[in-house]
């Protein structure tokens, strides 16, 4: 009871900013949030906490040690089409029923099948998790495999233009973004610590992460693919509704459906890991009772956390966006920079992530560092949002320059830190942020734009959060060359100034 005490204290303090950020709003002058949408709100601000606690708790128990063990079982058995295989099932069953993919997807319905979007996206982390594997397997850099699908994706977005399309671009790099949900991140980050372990290069931290940043490329080129031969007459309708007088009910009925969602998505992970342990890894009991509590613990806080996010978040992020919009757009873009910064702090995946991180690189990537990284890039890439629309361009001129930096710092910096970048964008856009600041840009698009410029100023937010890492990690690894060099430059005149002193007292 003192771990899950520790975890909701924790959960506390990360959620407790973005909270009383929307309570300070919702006192200013010109805003009219009413009783029902703050009590409704306030429910969900404590479901929050409670599920981001026992979600970490119950990642720390059982996610993370049934993906690795998983992928290093998998890997001892020395048959690289079984390995292929089973990851590529996974990778697409896991996809398929990911909460965070399902809450896109629940958004954009109005312009596309939203089960289509789904198993298109499925299909794409399915087969760059597979290529990701063979990555561990050939030891090959993760910088050039970066390059040459990034070349490729941005090939098909010259298509997508030519077919007159591009309003799809942002839902593109959107899916991407969203696909490594709070499920996905956790087992497959451990999975691809397991591999490592057992076939990569264990010298090299690289090989421990890399999973999440390939399978993040996956879906935006099968979305682009099926841009290229959509309907370009495409359009959105804003579907968020209001809160309901009835508070109690609209989170039962919402919690409801979520527990059916989670219970598919836990079950296909869980399934696929008996499966492995009848056959393959054969854990003790006692091991086993003790995953198995965990998976309850993750459960129950998924459940709670996005059942908070749909019914308390999401229709007072689009209010919010509306209404904030009459401010001057300096003040809206400080306020993005704002919530942007605390949503990092709310995400619950983000906690996992800079957890392995300092356990993996022993320190010399700490929480800290980590934490700060991601808070600057986060903040900066909504703020980055609020001006493309305001002043209504284009998503393409932040993305194409923003993955060119990106895959030019990978060539300076050690590929460690390429790696974990890379990682950090799929993982920083979460739950949070397609759940709350995506619902608050479009609120803020539809009040200045109108509700026609959602699909192309709306969309792209999450994009761009998950861009905003891959420089920010990566200079943190281009600062840490040049702090180890001084203190190397530093040693060596202490050395050398010494080696001068005995020769001037011999003499």
């Amino acid at each position: 009871m003192k771990v899950l005490w520790d975890k909701i204290k924790e959960a506390l303090v990360s959620a407790l900013p973005i909270t009383l950020t929307v309570y300070l709003i919702a006192l200013l002058p010109g805003f009219s949030f009413n009783l029902t949408e703050l009590i409704c709100f306030t429910v969900g601000a404590v479901l929050l906490i409670l599920g981001i606690g026992l979600f970490n708790l119950g990642a720390d128990i059982a996610m993370t040690p049934m993906g690795s063990k998983v992928g290093s079982g998998l890997s001892r058995q020395k048959s690289v089409f079984l390995l292929l295989a089973v990851s590529f099932v996974l990778g697409m069953l896991i996809t398929v029923a990911e909460p965070d993919l399902q809450v896109l997807a629940n958004q954009v319905s109005s312009v596309m099948n939203g089960k289509l979007l789904i198993y298109v996206v499925g299909f794409g982390v399915a087969s760059f998790l597979v290529i990701a594997i063979l990555r561990i397997i050939f030891n090959q850099k993760l910088s050039k495999m970066l390059m040459l699908f990034y070349m490729l994706l941005f090939a098909l977005a010259l298509l997508l233009a030519v077919n007159e399309n591009l309003d799809l671009l942002p839902m593109a790099f959107d899916s991407g973004g969203v696909t490594t949900g709070p499920i996905t991140v956790p087992f497959i980050m451990a999975l691809g610590v397991g591999i490592s372990s057992v076939l990569g290069d264990r010298n090299s931290q690289e090989n421990s992460f890399g999973l999440v940043s390939l399978c993040s490329i996956g879906p935006i080129l099968a979305v682009l693919a099926l841009g290229i031969f959509a309907d370009n007459n495409l359009s959105y309708t804003v579907n968020y509704g209001s809160v309901e007088k009835n508070i109690f009910g609209a989170y039962i009925e919402n919690a409801a459906h979520v527990a059916k969602e989670v219970a598919i998505a836990l079950g296909l992970i869980v399934f696929f890991f008996l499966l492995c342990q009848i056959f393959i890894l054969k854990l003790k009991k006692r091991k086993l009772f003790k995953i198995g509590l965990g998976v309850i613990f993750t459960y129950v806080g998924l459940v709670l956390f996005l059942t908070s996010v749909n019914v308390g978040y999401m229709p007072i992020g689009y209010k919010m966006g509306q209404q904030i919009s009459t401010l001057p757009p300096a003040v809206i873009v400080i306020i993005g920079l704002v919530m942007g910064i605390l949503v990092v702090l709310a995400e619950p995946a983000i906690h996992i992530l800079n957890t392995q991180v300092e356990e993996v690189t022993g320190g010399s990537v700490s929480k800290k560092s980590m934490m700060v990284g991601l808070c600057i890039g986060v903040g900066g890439a909504i703020a980055l949002s609020i001006i493309r629309i305001i002043f209504d361009f284009s998503v393409a001129y932040y993305i194409i320059p923003g993955y060119f930096i990106s895959l030019a710092l990978s060539l300076f910096v050690p590929p460690v830190y390429t790696a974990i970048a890379f990682d950090s964008g799929g993982v920083a856009s979460g739950p949070m942020t397609s759940g709350f600041i995506l619902p608050f840009a479009i609120g803020v698009c539809v009040a200045l734009q109108g509700e026609g410029a959602v699909l192309r100023d709306g969309f792209g937010v999450v994009a761009l959060v998950a861009m905003a890492p891959l420089i920010t990690v990566q200079l943190l690894g281009f600062k840490a060359i040049v702090t180890t060099k001084i203190k190397e430059r530093r040693a060596m005149k202490r050395i050398l100034a010494a080696d001068d002193e005995q020769i001037i007292n011999f003499i």
